[in-house]
């Protein structure tokens, strides 16, 4: 099997309604980044972070995978399928896909604000009080602006085996996930699926949005597998 390195951003997201990050005017939800999205505004307003985590995570569960999440999830029978997601919602999982790593945390998840090991899966609201064993604060396990990237030297290893890389709803323009394109073999096949991509040399390049495209290049490896 050829070994398939996908990296996914806030674009497959939108096609389930989702909206991730980095928005217009530097809002995510219609509220500052700076406030919901960083380690100061955690630390300014505990509650209001939280709030907004517990929506998101409200929202998540209204929302289905799209097509292009189903498409690669069925590109597994075919290829080894490694998905690298700048997101932090869980709708690859959902639609089927095994090996998935999140670069930026995941909203289904909490963890200590001492202990960066001790994680645990939550799917409810969060409440100002919950504490690890050792008594020390939860917080949304999410990797905010500012922080470290832990997952990214595991992304850079996955990416260096690709045969063929697959670029979808990412403005290429947030480091350090958009990086990772230069890490891949020079032999590699490279798609780019956007709806305003980027010019790049020896890419495939899709104007399609996630929802429409992924299908169509999933499709084409598939009769070429």
């Amino acid at each position: 099997m050829k070994h398939c390195v996908v990296l996914t951003g806030a674009g497959i997201s939108a096609d389930s309604g989702l909206k991730t990050f980095r928005d217009a005017g530097g809002l995510w939800e219609g509220y500052r980044v700076e406030d919901v999205a960083t380690p100061e505004g955690f630390q300014r307003n505990p509650q209001l972070v939280i709030d907004f985590y517990n929506e998101r995570r409200q929202q998540l569960k209204t929302a289905q995978p799209n097509a292009a999440h189903l498409a690669l999830a069925q590109l597994e029978k075919y290829y080894q399928t490694d998905i690298i997601t700048q997101n932090v919602d869980n709708l690859h999982e959902r639609a089927g896909s095994h090996r998935v790593l999140h670069l930026h945390g995941q909203l289904t998840q909490l963890r200590s604000t001492r202990d960066a090991s001790y994680i645990i899966d939550f799917e409810d609201n969060q409440t100002i009080d919950m504490s690890d064993p050792n008594g020390y604060p939860m917080r949304p396990h999410i990797v905010w602006f500012g922080e470290e990237v832990p997952a990214l030297q595991d992304a850079i290893e996955i990416t260096r085996q690709a045969d063929i890389l697959i670029i979808i709803g990412t403005s290429l323009k947030v480091y350090p996930a958009a990086g990772l394109m230069h890490f891949a073999p020079s032999t590699a096949e490279v798609y780019l699926i956007d709806p305003n991509p980027v010019a790049l040399p020896n890419v495939h390049v899709i104007s399609e949005r996630a929802a429409v495209g992924v299908p169509q290049v999933v499709e084409q490896l598939i009769q070429a597998a």
